[in-house]
C-alpha cells in the first residue's frame, strides 16, 4: 500500500522522539534544515552540527547560523581543512570526505553523550549516485527523512506549507563538484568559482553550476536560462564580472545544467 505524506510525517516523527539526544549534520541544505526544524518543533533534545570546509559555499554557511539563530536551535560549528587524502579531487572524494566530517561529528556526538547522529539523506537520495551514502552506513548515521519515505519535493512542500522561507531554496553541493576529478584543490581556485557562481546569482540566475577547468569558466544552467543569458542586455557584465573573479575564458555548455558532471 502506497504510504501517505501524513503517514510518512508520523513515521518521521516516531524517528526523531524514540532517538534520545541528537545531533543533525547540518549542511544549509534544504533536507537538514526541514529535519532540524522538525526535531524543534517536537521539542527534541538537538544540536544542529556544522562542519566547515573550504569547499563550502560561504551562503549556505551564513544561512547555516541565521537558521539555526532564527529558530533557537543549539548548534556547534567546527573547523576543518582539506584533508589530505582528497587534496587532489579523488573519484572517491565524497566518501572520503564524508568518513572525515562524521569523524568529527561521531567525536562531538561521544564527547557530549549525543544517542543519535541524523543526516539529511531524502528518500530521492536512495538508489542514485551517491559514493558518500557508504560511509554513512559504515558509521551508523541514521537518515529519518529517508526511512519515513520523504521525497525531496515533499519536504519543499512540507517546508512552503511550515512557512519556511528555505522551501523553494536551490540545492548546492559543495565546490569540489566544479572541478575534474584529479586536479589540484586550491582554496584560491573554489573562491574564483564561487565568486563567478555569486555574479550569475545576483543577476537572476538561480540553480546554475560554474565549472572551472583552468582557466575556463564552464556554465550550465537550464534551457530557459540559456535562451535568458543569451539574450541578456548585462551579459557583457557578467562576463566581465567572471572575468574579474579570475576566469580568461567564459563559455556556455550547450548540454545545459546535469547534476554530477563531472563524476
Amino acid at each position: 500500500m502506497k504510504e501517505t505524506l501524513n503517514s510518512k510525517i508520523e513515521k518521521l516523527d516516531e524517528i526523531i522522539k524514540s532517538s534520545g539526544k541528537i545531533v543533525v549534520a547540518y549542511s544549509g541544505g534544504i533536507d537538514s534544515s526541514y529535519l532540524l526544524y522538525r526535531a524543534s518543533q517536537l521539542d527534541a533534545d538537538v544540536t544542529a552540527i556544522t562542519v566547515c570546509t573550504p569547499y563550502m559555499v560561504s551562503n549556505e554557511m551564513n544561512f547555516s547560523q541565521e537558521f539555526v539563530t532564527q529558530h533557537n536551535i543549539k548548534s556547534a560549528f567546527i573547523e576543518m581543512p582539506i584533508p589530505f587524502n582528497i587534496i587532489n579531487n579523488p573519484a572517491d572524494r565524497c566518501y572520503l570526505c564524508k568518513k572525515e566530517v562524521f569523524e568529527k561529528i561521531a567525536t562531538y556526538a561521544k564527547e557530549n553523550e549525543v544517542d543519535t547522529i541524523f543526516d539529511g539523506t531524502n528518500a530521492d537520495d536512495i538508489g542514485t549516485y551517491r559514493p558518500g551514502l557508504k560511509a554513512l552506513q559504515e558509521m551508523s548515521v541514521k537518515s529519518p527523512l529517508a526511512i519515513s519515505g520523504l521525497t525531496k519535493s515533499e519536504i519543499r512542500h512540507l517546508a512552503k506549507k511550515a512557512g519556511l522561507s528555505f522551501w523553494n531554496k536551490p540545492s548546492m553541493t559543495c565546490l569540489l563538484t566544479r572541478i575534474p576529478h584529479n586536479t589540484l584543490i586550491e582554496e584560491k581556485y573554489l573562491r574564483k568559482i564561487e565568486a563567478a557562481e555569486k555574479i550569475l546569482i545576483e543577476n537572476g540566475y538561480l540553480g546554475i553550476r560554474v565549472r572551472g577547468h583552468g582557466t575556463i569558466a564552464r556554465i550550465e544552467c537550464d534551457d530557459k536560462l540559456m535562451r535568458k543569458i543569451i539574450h541578456d542586455p548585462n551579459r557583457q557584465s557578467i562576463i566581465d564580472g567572471i572575468k574579474k573573479a579570475g576566469f580568461s575564458f567564459v563559455s556556455l555548455d550547450l548540454e545545459g545544467y546535469r547534476s554530477g558532471s563531472m563524476d
